[in-house]
């Protein structure tokens, strides 16, 4: 009986997904090895993990081939688009170190350096950001006190509600206590009284008996 038909989608669970990523990677490179022997074929492949491992396989050198495969489909001739682009990249990496730049001054100047070339304009929008600042810093300020003024007022209740729980099981451990007493001592006189009244019962029946004689 046949093996049913596996469903192609991404297997969930990280370690049946890495043992079978290995074995069908050993499957391919190996299927690779067979067409290259047999049928003389020039075969390259290139495979990253998903963890980012290198796996590669070439029957000759993977720069000739990856290069007669670029002739093949006409990537030789976009060089220029490339060139472009690469240019593009060269820009845009200028203008972040500019943006960079002006950055680390303006941060310069809010520390208080390099300030003495900067003139009336720019001084007076360096005092307006620093005002605007401060008063972001208060405003956070505040809200954090505020923040932990309400956390010391809700401790400070817990541990008056834990207080008084307290008293009134050491108030209720106390009465026990004295009901405990108050009933042994009551029983204590029953006993002293009985006893008491069985003496007397003694005596009295003692002179009787003696009267009689």
């Amino acid at each position: 009986m046949g093996r049913g038909k596996v469903e192609l989608k991404r297997i969930e669970n990280q370690t049946s997904r890495q043992v079978t990523f290995s074995k069908r990677k050993s499957g391919i490179l190996k299927k690779a090895f067979e067409l290259s022997v047999l049928c003389e074929a020039e075969v390259a492949i290139i495979i990253f993990s998903p963890s980012g491992k290198f796996y590669q396989f070439a029957t000759d050198e993977m720069d000739r081939i990856i290069a007669r495969y670029r002739n093949e489909v006409g990537l030789l001739h976009s060089n220029h688009k490339q060139l472009r682009t690469e240019k593009s990249w060269k820009s845009e990496i200028e203008e972040l170190e500019k943006s960079i730049n002006i950055m680390e001054a303006r941060l310069r100047h809010f520390s208080g350096e390099d300030i003495a070339t900067l003139g009336v304009k720019e001084l007076k929008q360096l005092e307006r950001q620093l005002k605007i600042g401060v008063n972001r810093i208060r405003s956070k300020k505040k809200r954090v006190m505020t923040e932990q003024i309400n956390s010391l007022k809700r401790r400070q209740k817990d541990l008056q509600e834990e207080n008084l729980r307290l008293q009134q099981k050491v108030q209720l451990q106390e009465l026990h206590d004295a009901n405990l007493s108050l009933r042994n001592l009551g029983a204590n006189r029953r006993i002293e009284f009985q006893q008491r009244y069985s003496l007397c019962t003694l005596l009295k029946n003692k002179n009787k008996n003696t009267k009689h004689i």
